[in-house]
């Protein structure tokens, strides 16, 4: 119960004993009339002769009794109200806070002992003293702490305070140790009631909170610095082995050989990748991840995730499906890393969990205004699915499906916890249905600007009428039927290769404009579906879907196609070759994932210089064994001063500087080596297993041009030397023995 509660509860208590000694004096004035009208009457009858001695005695004895009834109800109204009042200040006088009231000219009327606590000792302070003289006596006898205003410039402050039609609260100082704040209310005809809150104990416990913030920032910073630092350890390592497994493979093995050296390699990539969910986990939890919005592709991000995760899904027979929304636009602004990252997390998710059927990614939108869409993704699988009670907790941390006592999936448990962070730090929603033993469906929904340069899908006209699609899939020919449909085209769905060659058979081939199949069906698969067409005389164009595209590029059977078309469809390959139907003269067109650009190999001339710092041995072997091969001259340093000295010396093309080195560090000689004559124009690339937030910025900043994180990837390396190979100098790919 508050202070106004119980001094409410009191005060109703006293009104109510007033009210009933009010009851009984007025019961006791309505005897004294009766009495004096008894006698009134007793006059009269005495006058008129007709009373007797008995009857006046009885009246008389009446009055007397009602005049001791009303008596000592009255006297017992008066105990109740003071009993009640007793309480009231019993109650008053026993609470921590300071109570007092001031009546309309600023006067003390009731104050308790907390209130009148702090004035001890000065007999002055009593009932009726004013207002302005309390403030005075408390500044002038130092019963507070006034700060840096003077006397007189506080006593002003609290008198005006009490001027304002609101009173605001304050908080003052004692010199006795405690501190109060004080609040002060209007109430009826002109009456203040002021109440000092003792906030002592409230401010000690806010100060130990402060403490403790601090304690747990440093502890989280502590923490921060020790992931940095075992980042930068296990890194450092793991490009010599990553870096070795990856070389050892691009060398003549046996098949056992082979089989070894790619699980070190997958091996190391996986812890890896454990490593770096720890990483952004930890930079999510400190508010230290920054998204980095950019114009991209979404549906060729989520088209080259599925082209990633392909290869494990062809091995247990897992069809990898895309559904995009056919007139929604593709060209957003977001981070595309980590928009890539999400959708790795809940695809390879939904592969890991399907042990036969299909992965499908549905992504649907709403314009929400002439500059931003609302987007809808749903990863839908037919996996293993999740029970009942671990559906709230699957986007927890560390959160796994299965038990830890019978794990059969591997994993840190931290994929959809960081997945669900990113999703709510580009302001969407993610959430999840399942059925336990027939599969979920995750989903996510975002508002994403356009970017410039995405204008919505207009479809130009198709010079086809009639198609047939022949899958074996029924999503496949759902997916086909819709898109074709949505051009105007008429559809012809068949499951298999006998049952679309029936149908065509049925009208001789003709209305048929053009026949779509799936490669890999059971029975007769999409190239036998060809062959056999071109047999028996139909010459419609055919295009083959194919999740290996490239396997096929040599395949005799391919010459009666008009395309292969990789797998799962990109819209914008199918409508382009519908369109490109009028021009039969075309050779058959394989796509499939664009590879790696190669590198130039213009101008003839010396050999490219390349200065490399790195202090570990084991580091500087896999550095050379990547540009093994390469018509480079290369010279390494083990530390910030031999880096230095080797750039006055060798005058390099291009620097690779390792960032942590005993000594000088690769920022220092950066520094320095840009105050070298050429030091300003020499790209330098920064080498580093640093990756925590805020790493990269601080190396960019110290100078250098790029920053290429360990472990190393041989293809990044060999690119950016190509990037910056001077136009003199030879081609990278030049012999060996061919001199500068």
């Amino acid at each position: 119960m508050t202070l106004f509660d119980k001094l409410t509860q009191e005060r109703r208590a006293r009104l109510t004993a007033e009210q009933r000694l009010e009851h009984r004096t007025r019961e006791l004035n309505a005897a004294m009339g009766q009495l004096e009208q008894m006698r009134l009457e007793l006059h009269q009858l005495r006058q008129r002769g007709r009373t007797t001695a008995l009857e006046e005695a009885q009246r008389a004895a009446e009055v007397q009794n009602l005049t001791h009834r009303a008596r000592a109800e009255t006297e017992s109204a008066q105990r109740s109200a003071t009993q009640a009042e007793r309480r009231l200040w019993d109650s008053i006088n026993t609470i921590r806070d300071g109570f007092a009231v001031f009546n309309q000219n600023h006067e003390l009327v009731i104050a308790n002992q907390a209130y009148l606590g702090v004035f001890a000792g000065i007999p002055e302070v009593q009932i009726g003293i004013s207002y302005r003289r309390l403030v005075e006596i408390l500044a002038h006898e130092d019963r507070v702490d006034i700060g840096h205003l003077g006397r007189d410039q506080w006593i002003e402050m609290m008198l005006n305070r009490w001027e304002e039609d609101k009173i605001d609260p304050m908080v003052l100082h004692f010199s006795r140790g405690d501190t109060a704040r004080i609040h002060d209310r209007r109430a009826r005809g002109g009456d203040i009631v002021s109440l000092v809150r003792d906030i002592t104990e409230q401010q000690r416990h806010a100060a130990e909170l402060d403490e403790a913030r601090v304690r747990a920032e440093a502890a989280n910073r502590a923490k921060s610095a020790f992931l940095a630092n075992m980042s930068h350890e296990i890194r450092t390592p793991m490009n010599g082995v990553v870096g070795m497994a990856e070389l050892i493979c691009d060398t003549s093995l046996s098949d056992e050989q082979r089989l070894y050296a790619e699980t070190i390699r997958s091996s190391g990539e996986a812890l890896l990748n454990i490593i770096n969910d720890v990483l952004d986990f930890s930079k999510i939890e400190a508010d230290k991840l920054a998204l980095h919005p950019e114009p991209f592709d979404l549906e060729r991000c989520i088209h080259e995730v599925l082209i990633l995760l392909q290869a494990g899904a062809r091995k247990r027979s897992i069809d990898l499906l895309m559904d995009y929304d056919l007139f929604m636009p593709t060209r957003f602004m977001a981070d595309p890393g980590r928009m890539r990252q999400v959708m790795t997390n809940l695809i390879g998710n939904a592969v890991k969990f399907t042990q036969a059927g299909h992965v499908l990614i549905r992504v649907v939108g709403m314009e929400e205004s002439e500059t931003e869409q609302k987007i809808t993704v749903t990863v839908e699988d037919t996996g293993i699915g999740i029970a009942p009670e671990n559906i709230d907790k699957i986007f927890g941390e560390f959160a796994q499906v299965d038990e830890q006592a019978n794990r059969k999936f591997e994993g840190t448990g931290l994929g959809l916890a960081i997945t669900r962070r990113l999703i709510e730090l580009m302001g969407g929603q993610i959430w999840v249905e399942s059925e336990l033993g027939k599969g979920s469906c995750f989903a996510f929904s975002l508002t994403l600007p356009l970017a410039a340069d995405a204008d919505p899908f207009h479809a130009e006209p198709i010079p086809l009428e009639h198609v047939m699609v022949v899958d074996d899939h029924l999503i496949n020919r759902t997916i086909l039927e819709r898109q074709l449909g949505a051009q105007g085209l008429k559809v012809t769905l068949c499951e298999d290769a006998e049952q679309a060659l029936a149908a065509i058979d049925s009208c001789k081939g003709e209305g048929i404009d053009l026949v779509i199949t799936d490669h890999e069906m059971p029975g007769m698969d999409g190239l036998d579906l060809t062959q056999k067409l071109k047999e028996d005389g139909y010459e419609m164009p055919v295009i083959l879907l194919s999740s290996s595209p490239a396997v096929l590029r040599d395949h005799p059977g391919i010459s009666g196609l008009r395309a292969i078309l990789q797998k799962p469809l990109l819209r914008h390959d199918l409508l382009r070759q519908l369109h490109l139907l009028s021009h039969p003269e075309e050779p058959v067109e394989v796509v499939e994932p664009r590879p790696r650009a190669p590198m130039p190999v213009t101008g003839d001339g010396r050999r490219m210089r390349i200065l490399a710092a790195e202090d570990n041995k084991t580091n500087r072997l896999v550095f050379s064994k990547m540009v093994d091969g390469l018509a480079v001259d290369l010279r390494f340093a083990e530390d910030g001063l031999q880096a230095i000295d080797g750039f006055k010396e060798m005058k390099p093309d291009l620097v690779f500087m390792d960032i942590s080195m005993p000594g000088m560090d690769g920022r220092t000689a950066t520094r320095e080596i840009r105050q070298l004559p050429n030091g300003a124009q020499v790209p330098i690339i920064a080498l580093t297993a640093h990756a925590m937030a805020g790493d990269q910025e601080e190396i960019l900043a110290a100078g250098l041009d790029h920053v290429m994180t360990k472990p190393l990837k041989k293809p990044l390396l060999l690119d950016m030397i190509a990037r910056y190979r001077p136009d003199d100098t030879c081609p990278l790919t030049a012999p060996l023995d061919k001199t500068g």
